[in-house]
């Protein structure tokens, strides 16, 4: 009798520690998901987490033509070369390591609640009638195979952006994408596009800056959104990229989206060939500098296997877009 007691003594003592660590671990992580940003955390991210922001001429090997660059403040993975841009680098990576504690956080609160969150986050994105035009893109040299092609579609949203969704349309509209390079793939972050292979084209479009968008809460970066590249504000001309995961810390940095891929993303997006890596001079891959003078003479001959935008048209694959573009 004595010996029954005492395990039941024991047993209840040790469910009570259980719980109790179990409560002091939730607390702990909560507190660590509203006080996080100190040092000890940022080693966790391993993204790209970053936007460079400098200008300085070393950033093309043709110094000379440093103001062709109309992406200069261009989409980077973390380096340490000034103590500026590190600092920047491991805000970026502090941002990084709470959204995964927010992450973590609110996923074990979905499988109790039921998975409520995965919904939540469908239906971030407008549904198709409040939207725009679509456009159609058609790409080829998919994975760097010539022959192998795909469409991808996307879906304008000019709540978001009334002026960059009007440039987006303009551009279409004359064909400007068609031939254009995806001059810079980086896997887990962006695809990038929007030097148009003709030198002439090109040049008289690169001082065509439009102003800024307003910031608008429902537009965020997003895996699947499009986005106009900048050089600062209210300096987007023609570059395009599309984020290829969430990058939520993008949105304080002024880059708004314009819309979002509705088919395709999986099939055709991701597969754009990334074998090139970074653009010179931090990598391997083409330089804007030179594309941007050279066209696709230089990529063609040096970058034979990027992916490449056959045709972009309006409409979507299932049925033909007939509005005029926005006014």
């Amino acid at each position: 009798m004595v010996s029954r007691t005492t395990t039941r003594t024991t047993t209840r003592t040790t469910n009570t520690t259980c719980e109790r660590w179990s409560r002091f671990g939730a607390i702990t992580l909560l507190l660590l998901f509203l006080l996080g940003g100190h040092s000890w955390v940022q080693g966790f991210s391993t993204q790209p987490t970053t936007i460079r922001t400098t200008t300085t001429t070393t950033s093309t090997p043709l110094r000379s033509f440093q103001p062709l660059l109309d992406d200069t403040r261009r989409l980077r993975r973390p380096t340490t070369c000034t103590s500026t841009t590190t600092t920047l680098f491991a805000a970026a990576r502090r941002r990084e390591t709470l959204a995964w504690l927010r992450h973590a956080l609110l996923g074990g609160l979905a499988i109790v609640g039921g998975g409520t969150s995965a919904r939540a986050q469908a239906e971030e994105l407008p549904p198709p009638e409040s939207a725009g035009r679509s456009v159609t893109f058609t790409v080829d040299n998919l994975q760097g195979e010539p022959g192998r092609t795909g469409t991808f579609t996307v879906r304008l949203q000019p709540s978001w952006a009334p002026r960059g969704v009007e440039r987006f349309e303009e551009l279409t509209s004359i064909g400007f994408w068609n031939n254009c390079r995806v001059f810079r793939v980086l896997p887990g972050f962006v695809v990038q596009f929007g030097i148009n292979g003709d030198p002439a084209i090109q040049s008289e479009w690169r001082s065509r800056n439009i102003r800024d968008d307003p910031p608008v809460a429902a537009a965020r970066n997003k895996r699947g959104t499009v986005v106009f590249a900048t050089a600062g504000p209210n300096t987007r001309t023609t570059q395009i990229f599309i984020n290829t995961r969430d990058n939520d810390f993008l949105d304080r940095q002024g880059f708004t989206p314009i819309g979002y891929v509705t088919e395709g993303m999986e099939d055709v997006v991701d597969q754009m060939y990334a074998g090139y890596g970074e653009g010179a001079p931090s990598g391997q891959g083409p330089n804007q500098g030179r594309i941007q003078l050279q066209g696709n003479s230089y990529l063609s001959t040096q970058f034979p296997k990027l992916s490449f935008i056959r045709q972009a048209v309006f409409g979507s694959n299932m049925k033909e877009d007939t509005a005029t573009p926005s006014q």
